[in-house]
């Protein structure tokens, strides 16, 4: 499918194992997206599960290209002047909607197979633990009951067989870029996001943005790509950024 025909376009991607894991693909495609941002005004956004934290702590470690906006913590911080740590006011609005930290933890708390991830990644609007596959099995969907029996309009997001967030109803990285599309009047058609694991479904199930889907993907991404096949959606065949690159040649955005 290489119908896309555009100038500048919307790039999202998740950091871990998605652009960061192969680094000479990382450098070529760092060079062929900061030329396309300056001769056609390519925006650059990465979407990332770490808090601003962890993602500046892998900018000492990785070439990383700065970006245009920034989503950390799953979505549920926006950050539109990267060069600081201040979060979106609007979108902090639309989360805060239907959203109680201090009862989703309580409600946590009945489960002892759950344990807090640190404080660095916590936020006022996600909740993180750990859990294991095993434990998963049983305690996800009786969590989830007890929350909304609670009242609480939340999400759970469950990635790479350890880590669970608790979320607001209106908060994740599809619906946070969503946000951006609509700040920045860019087309759905106009947009590509990437990713490899259980929290990037969001990305991929919201709209109809170009996804790609890196060749390393996880076991949860595979298994819901594989259920949820359409024509602008691409699985590759590379790893990292070297599917990335892959990904965007299939559609067009980048020439070959």
């Amino acid at each position: 499918m290489s119908e896309v025909s555009v100038r500048g376009f919307l790039f999202v991607t998740d950091l871990d194992n998605t652009l960061v894991g192969d680094d000479n693909a990382l450098k070529k495609l760092n060079q062929l997206l900061e030329q396309h941002r300056q001769e056609y005004g390519t925006k650059i956004v990465y979407a990332t599960g770490r808090s601003l934290t962890l993602y500046q702590q892998l900018t000492t470690e990785k070439p990383l290209l700065p970006p245009d906006a920034l989503i950390t913590s799953v979505g549920t911080e926006l950050h539109l002047d990267t060069s600081g740590n201040a979060c979106d006011p609007k979108w902090a609005q639309i989360l805060s909607e239907g959203w109680n930290r201090e009862l989703a933890v309580a409600t946590a708390a009945h489960y002892s197979d759950l344990v807090l991830q640190p404080d660095s990644e916590q936020g006022s609007f996600k909740v993180s633990y750990y859990l294991t596959p095993k434990a998963a099995v049983e305690v996800l969907p009786r969590l989830e009951s007890q929350l909304q029996e609670s009242g609480l309009d939340v999400k759970l997001i469950y990635s790479g067989d350890q880590d669970l967030d608790i979320l607001p109803r209106n908060g994740d990285k599809g619906l946070a870029v969503q946000f951006l599309r609509q700040k920045w009047e860019i087309d759905a058609l106009n947009t590509v996001v990437c990713g490899d694991s259980g929290n990037d479904i969001a990305l991929f199930s919201v709209g109809e943005e170009r996804g790609i889907i890196v060749g390393n993907a996880r076991p949860e991404l595979r298994q819901w790509y594989e259920a949820n096949q359409t024509d602008y959606r691409y699985l590759a065949k590379a790893f990292c950024a070297a599917g990335i690159l892959e990904g965007l040649y299939h559609f067009g955005f980048l020439d070959n």
